[in-house]
């Protein structure tokens, strides 16, 4: 049976979690590109998954290679970086001006596959699948934490949205590549320290 206070809890604790965290910056950044409700679906779908697999696994996400799991995305993060770097400006401004020329199955799956390998073994993920253990009430957890993953995204995806219309896309393909190097090199030291 479905506790909406279990899902209320669980919403809170993981929007904390996951607002500073790297989807923010990814929907940031879709949403700067393409259509948000494309990058929406495809975000939406592989939050689902996550939280679906983290439900069904509970706490046995913990024993995942956290090492293994933050150099891949390291290394995601600094091929991302590599890409807004090195993309040509003319394309970048021509994507700003004609989103709506990506097809809903390219920009959906562009996000639904950077949240998946990006978020896989997260902090959310993990924390989802410990509140699942301990509440014992998979629906009211999965709930509660898909919405709060949903919020997160949408928030960040609009945020993408309306800052463009004040900042010229250069400067927040930059500062989004910069931060990109930033979150590399954490989840690189975070992987080799010892």
């Amino acid at each position: 049976m479905l506790s909406l206070s279990v899902a209320a809890v669980v919403f809170g604790v993981v929007f904390l979690a996951e607002l500073p965290d790297k989807t923010a910056l990814a929907g940031l950044m879709l949403g700067t590109r393409y259509r948000a409700s494309y990058v929406f679906a495809g975000v939406a779908a592989a939050f689902l998954v996550h939280v679906t697999l983290a439900v069904a696994a509970g706490s046995v996400l913990t024993l995942l290679p956290h090492r293994l799991v933050q150099g891949i995305v390291g290394v995601l993060f600094l091929l991302g970086a590599a890409v807004l770097l090195f993309k040509k400006d003319d394309d970048e401004e021509e994507q700003a001006r004609t989103p709506a020329d990506q097809s809903f199955w390219k920009v959906a799956g562009s996000g639904f596959m950077l949240i998946l390998v990006a978020e896989f073994g997260d902090l959310t993920q993990i924390m989802t699948a410990n509140l699942a253990a301990r509440y014992d009430d998979p629906l009211s957890v999965g709930l509660g934490a898909v919405l709060a993953l949903w919020a997160v995204a949408a928030l960040g995806i609009l945020g993408g949205r309306t800052l463009m219309k004040y900042v010229p896309l250069r400067l927040i393909t930059r500062v989004a590549a910069l931060l990109m190097l930033a979150l590399a090199a954490f989840s690189l030291y975070e992987a080799l320290a010892p």
